[in-house]
């Protein structure tokens, strides 16, 4: 990691708003030498760039583009993370990977307005603006797993006992990869939080955008053009062995953290089988997972409430909602801090 450079941030001027005032008290770029402009409204009063080498590159370039609702598309270099802390801390602290199937980040619905939320129960906040994959599957797990040893390494200094890991859609099947791919105790969430999320990437109904942008579609894999017999039968080999590592309830165990997981039943976009696989794959190792299923809502509802943006996708539940992931939350860290 070479030496971390600290500014204060600049002022964007920007027409996309996210309706709330709560902006990052941090902006953290992980792979840049220096902070960098950014067309995003929703930058932190300081920016920090550690400088850190990519393993593999995303094959992006350009410019990010952000619309009025905040969907962030083209994140490569600038992949960064925004730090908000509560004027409470309760020390527990939650890194938020938004969805957006793989092709943008969902930096309002499922970053801000959850970090808005979560600083008022408490919770420190690290919203994750990961590069994109544009198929090179370890990309966006590389960057949460240096999300999670920057925040380890500042945990005390924060007063945070607890870390742990936030997904919607494919934001969630990330969130999902953190919770059953971590390389180390650092970057193993200490809970986990998933909604809609993206879980398989079988034979389980799934989104197959979501599958297609992170590891590329079966077409290209399948294809025999420019391979050779013995490449064309690797390809086919290692295209299984992703799609069985990726299909995430293949990789629950005995040490899986605790896990939260929110869906509709009228989800079409992500099926709600997502959510139930997952669930009895932790049932399966001995876990007791809170899962919660509504009837109506849809997909992609998260934290955008009345408050933020005039409608909510599911409004007749909100309240529920929030009151079970505000008591799951305070159960977790009462679990760990009596050294459960």
């Amino acid at each position: 990691m070479s030496a971390a450079c600290l500014m204060t941030a600049w002022t964007v001027s920007m027409e996309a708003q996210p309706g709330v005032k709560t902006r990052p008290d941090k902006t953290v770029f992980l792979y840049l030498d220096e902070p960098a402009a950014v067309s995003d409204i929703v930058t932190g009063k300081e920016m920090e760039a550690l400088g850190l080498e990519m393993k593999v590159e995303n094959g992006l370039s350009g410019n990010e583009n952000i619309p009025d609702n905040g969907n962030i598309g083209n994140i490569s270099d600038k992949a960064r993370f925004d730090l908000y802390f509560p004027k409470k801390p309760n020390g527990q602290m939650v890194i938020v990977c938004p969805g957006g199937g793989y092709t943008i980040v969902s930096s309002y619905n499922e970053g801000v307005y959850v970090a808005d939320w979560m600083t008022s129960h408490g919770v420190t906040v690290a919203v994750a603006k990961y590069r994109l994959p544009n198929g090179h599957w370890t990309v966006p797990l590389d960057d949460i797993h240096e999300i999670f040893r920057y925040c380890r390494a500042h945990a005390e200094e924060w007063g945070i006992s607890q870390i742990g890991v936030m997904g919607f859609s494919a934001g969630g099947h990330l969130a999902a990869s953190a919770t059953t791919l971590y390389t180390d105790s650092t970057t193993r969430p200490d809970f986990s939080i998933l909604i809609y999320p993206v879980i398989a990437m079988d034979n389980v109904p799934s989104h197959v955008g979501s599958k297609n942008y992170l590891m590329g579609n079966d077409e290209a894999w399948s294809s025999t053009e420019g391979k050779s017999a013995d490449e064309w039968i690797a390809a086919q080999d290692l295209h299984g062995d992703l799609i069985r590592k990726y299909s995430l309830y293949n990789n629950v165990t005995e040490d899986t953290p605790p896990v939260f997981l929110a869906h509709c039943s009228d989800d079409n976009t992500v099926p709600v089988i997502n959510s139930i696989v997952f669930y009895e794959a932790l049932k399966g190792k001995g876990h007791n997972p809170e899962m919660h299923i509504y009837p109506t809502g849809g997909h992609g509802w998260g934290f955008s409430t009345v408050e933020y943006t005039g409608h909510d996708g599911i409004g007749y539940a909100r309240q529920e909602f929030f009151n079970s992931l505000d008591r799951w939350l305070e159960s977790v860290g009462e679990e760990s801090f009596s050294g459960k």
